[in-house]
């Protein structure tokens, strides 16, 4: 079957009249017959009812007709859009990070992608890694900044760094100079994420403050780590955070002390659905991963 098959079929559908289809398709109407009836064969069902009075449809010939139509505007939009797609006139490229490791370097990304691919619009959303691995799963984002770990056989991910986490405190309400005074806190209102939106992060908060030999007292909670440096800046607590956010949110406010003899580290992945090969992911990965 080729297209033109359909498209004198349809054409056949629309005018019910040899005469006019073939009018309407600048061929004549032999030619016409022929391709209607090789593509009854190859189907196996008689799509028209003829005689030499009138065209009807069959009932096979309705549910066709009906099918056909959606099919070539699929075709149409799928090649429409390939077409835009391989010139870089339209298209859209998701990135999804974790709040804790935006910087300058997904917004330096940002700017190497739009100079590569000036036509394409590069989409950014702030999204946990739990749903990150969903939208990766059913390719709703095209690449993804998450947390190990990720369990998932759709995904594929490559480390792009690994971070270390540092106390971070109001230099006003908190002195601490060294880790041996950790455990001066054991009584201080932390700040931490919410355990149901990251869960492993969570917990390697409160292990981090086991090996200091106590219990963290948490008050607030928040789902974003530009919330979470703004109630230690206003005195609502202390937090335990990736080293790597000193770099977009140095205040002189606030101190950090990294937690170097904890031996805890949380790794940075790069992810993408596995069965969806893209060019602009790969550039972008390789991008990251030099910085």
């Amino acid at each position: 079957m080729e297209l033109r098959h359909l498209k004198y079929f349809l054409k056949l559908a629309e005018e019910l009249s040899f005469v006019r289809a073939a009018e309407k398709l600048f061929i004549s109407q032999p030619p016409l017959s022929r391709q209607i009836k090789e593509l009854e064969t190859e189907i196996g069902a008689t799509l028209f009812e003829r005689n030499n009075k009138r065209v009807v449809l069959t009932d096979a010939g309705k549910f066709y007709e009906k099918e056909m139509r959606e099919v070539l505007k699929n075709i149409e939009r799928i090649n429409i859009q390939t077409k835009k797609i391989a010139e870089n006139q339209s298209g859209e490229f998701r990135i999804a990070y974790v709040s804790s490791t935006f910087s300058g370097d997904i917004s330096n990304l940002i700017q190497y992608l739009s100079e590569q691919y000036p036509y394409v619009n590069f989409r950014l959303y702030e999204v946990p890694t739990v749903k990150q691995i969903k939208a990766l799963e059913e390719f709703k984002i095209d690449l993804g900044i998450v947390r190990a770990p990720v369990y998932s056989p759709k995904i594929t991910t490559q480390l792009w760094f690994k971070d270390s986490f540092s106390l971070v405190f109001h230099k006003n309400l908190h002195s601490v100079q060294s880790e041996q005074e950790m455990e001066s806190l054991s009584e201080t209102t932390f700040v931490f994420f919410n355990k149901e939106y990251a869960p492993q992060y969570y917990d390697n908060l409160v292990e981090i403050c086991a090996k200091f030999g106590f219990a963290p007292k948490v008050v607030h909670e928040s789902n974003n780590i530009s919330s979470i440096i703004q109630l230690v800046k206003n005195g609502l607590g202390v937090s335990i955070v990736p080293t790597n956010i000193l770099k977009s949110h140095l205040s002189p406010e606030l101190g950090f002390l990294e937690l170097k003899s904890v031996g805890l580290f949380t790794d940075i992945l790069l992810a993408t659905p596995k069965e969806h090969y893209s060019e602009i992911a790969q550039k972008a990965i390789a991008f990251l991963k030099k910085v």
